[in-house]
């Protein structure tokens, strides 16, 4: 069963909401908050960019709504943050930098399932920005779970268990799976398992985070399988206490830019068989300690 302790005894720190350039509006108590008055197709100023990252750290997921910016516009907004990836496995869209993601009466989706982004890299992601194109008239919300709060909410002995582990993330799991075999090898030679701790530190804040996911981390180095697949299963699960969470419903022009260190998000798929369209850029980060 997922423990959750509501913030008790080790307190999540509130983020702060006042910034030099815009007002923020909290969506939930611990993470995600809306930025009205942003328009991401004008140019970013230093002291704007400097802004919203704070922003970003203090909520780790930030919205912008009624947003006009094309693939190049949306590629450029997130190299303000550092060098783009170009996943090797995802369709992109109209530039090698965007992933498209369509889902319609033939497609559905398949991201209803907490996780964070490309943990199977060697240096994951910072962050990734995902924009609407078109949405479902219901359905299609997406959720971020706060990974910090969820590692503070732990018990004590369950701390003291996963202090010092580490875990394997690998691909094959998911993207692996449609791949033939002489495909799969060529892939893993190239991306081999990456092996990350199970708590990582943000460079940035400083706070510990659950760093493990159901998508991507296959076992925990050292332990024995059941032991293994028992924690990770504890660990996995704090992701889906709604204390620790936001959720976020999309509009054609919203945006969504968090960050993949210390957060976890599922996509609901409530939607089949409408249609709907997005587009993400993902920023890369560096080796989790």
């Amino acid at each position: 069963m997922p423990v959750a302790t509501h913030f008790g005894p080790r307190p999540v720190t509130t983020p702060r909401t006042n910034y030099d350039n815009f007002v923020v509006r909290p969506v939930a108590t611990c993470v995600g908050a809306e930025i009205p008055g942003v328009d991401l197709s004008a140019p970013i100023s230093t002291e704007l960019q400097a802004d919203l990252h704070r922003a970003l750290l203090d909520w780790k997921v930030i919205f912008f709504r009624d947003q006009t910016i094309t693939a190049e516009q949306h590629r450029d907004f997130a190299r303000l943050w550092g060098e783009l990836e170009v996943h090797p496995f995802l369709p992109a869209g109209d530039i090698p930098e965007v992933v498209a993601f369509a889902k319609d009466d033939v497609t559905r989706g398949v991201e209803n399932i907490w996780h964070s982004d490309v943990t199977w890299r060697q240096a994951p992601s910072l962050g990734s920005i995902l924009r609407a194109l078109e949405v479902p008239p219901l359905g299609g919300d997406t959720l971020w779970a706060d990974m910090a709060a969820a590692y503070e909410g732990l018990p004590d002995a369950v701390r003291d268990r996963i202090d010092g582990l580490t875990a394997v993330h690998d691909f094959a799991g998911s993207f692996g799976q449609a791949m033939s075999t002489a495909d799969l090898a060529k892939m893993q030679a190239q991306y081999p398992p990456a092996e990350h701790p199970v708590v990582r530190t943000h460079p940035e804040t400083g706070q510990r985070a659950i760093y493990v996911n159901e998508i991507f981390t296959s076992h925990i180095v050292g332990l024995d399988p059941a032991e293994s697949d028992e924690l990770l299963h504890l660990l996995c699960a704090q992701a889906r206490i709604p204390e620790y969470q936001c959720r976020f419903r999309w509009k054609p022009g919203s945006v969504a830019f968090w960050d993949n260190r210390s957060t976890q998000h599922y996509a609901v798929s409530d939607y089949w068989p409408a249609r709907r369209v997005m587009e993400r850029v993902t920023i890369v980060g560096d080796v989790p300690a």
